[in-house]
């Protein structure tokens, strides 16, 4: 392997920093030593990855590093985190001839095209290859990350990154209204965000349980005001209690995530122009048997004249490990050809 080969890739999240060394020449990309470290145990990225490449066995030359934020300036801010950083500094400290900045979604696009079908499991319709683009990507996790990918094998890959994760949150029914004004209480404004994430799961599960808001139809108490302190589950928690089946307050709030995300990727479907959506994050593929029974198709179709536009769309689901790592070496390579 050449020096000028060896690529680091990074994801980071607002929770884990992911880091693995790739090497651009391999026909076929391989993550090598790779490891996630917590964010909280860090001052700055840049003490995560000299901790990293303190452990590995030889120093890359370059690098693409995935990042929950907007990427379009050299000043970068993480948006779930109290990090911020100049590119161009960390650059020469880390002595790389090459740095490359993505958005974390976007670099989920770029690997979409490198995944083999066992890291894709379709939740409705019927994938026909060759696959082209455009296809809506998104997730929730620390925060909810949207991009599209264009283009085909043919004519080449592109990625378009976006905010999307941001737009605001159109509720539907007196649950979500209640959990948009608890929300709207908190922060100012509620968007899609704010509940398709893994501290909006745990908000969900602490408004329908009445214990982050008072539902509408519930009269409050003598002396107690319409929005009350949360009393937040782990968002684990609520995900376990809602699969073993006995905790109904979590299985309801399970499947008014679900239906959100259904809501929110048949958006993403008409807005992008769609021909698939594909899903990723930390959180859905641990319950994908639970979203394919639950009404997230029923509101992704819920479009009133483009309902049949959107019934020929597969939605697939990312199940392979890092696919913030494999997308970051992908745009890394693609920026060879």
């Amino acid at each position: 392997m050449s020096h000028s080969s060896l690529a680091l890739v990074g994801d980071i999240g607002g929770t884990n920093a992911r880091f693995a060394l790739v090497d651009l020449d391999v026909p076929e990309i391989e993550l090598r030593e790779s490891a996630a470290l917590p964010n909280a145990d860090f001052a700055s990225l840049q003490h995560a990855i000299e901790r990293y490449l303190a452990g590995v066995s030889e120093k890359p030359a370059r690098a693409a590093l995935a990042v929950a934020c907007p990427v379009g300036s050299d000043e970068i801010r993480l948006t779930n985190r109290a990090w911020s950083f100049s590119r161009s500094e960390l650059q020469r400290t880390l002595g790389l001839s090459e740095l490359r900045m993505l958005n974390d979604f976007g670099a989920v696009a770029w690997a979409i095209p490198a995944l083999s079908p066992e890291h894709l499991v379709t939740l409705h319709g019927a994938p026909e290859p060759p696959q082209r683009g455009p296809v809506s990507v998104l997730g929730p996790g620390t925060g909810l990350g949207v991009a599209m990918l264009v283009g085909s094998e043919t004519n080449g890959w592109h990625v378009v990154e976006t905010e999307g994760g941001h737009v605001g949150f159109a509720p539907i029914g007196d649950e979500e209204r209640a959990i948009a004004a608890w929300l709207t209480a908190q922060h100012g404004r509620t968007s899609t965000e704010r509940l398709l994430c893994g501290k909006g799961l745990s908000e969900i599960d602490a408004v329908l349980r009445g214990s982050g808001a008072v539902l509408p139809g519930q009269l409050p108490q003598p002396g107690e005001t319409t929005l009350r302190a949360p009393v937040l589950r782990d968002p684990a928690e609520v995900v376990a209690a809602a699969l073993d089946g006995h905790d109904q307050a979590a299985r309801r709030a399970l499947a008014r995530f679900c239906a959100v995300l259904g809501s929110v990727a048949g958006d993403c479907a008409l807005i992008h122009g769609a021909r698939s959506v594909v899903i990723a994050g930390g959180i859905v593929p641990r319950f994908i048997p639970f979203l394919r029974s639950s009404a997230f198709r029923e509101r992704f179709l819920a479009k009133g004249r483009m309902a049949p536009l959107l019934e020929s769309l597969p939605v697939q689901v990312i199940t392979h490990p890092h696919p913030g790592l494999l997308g970051a070496a992908c745009a890394l390579r693609a920026t060879e050809l």
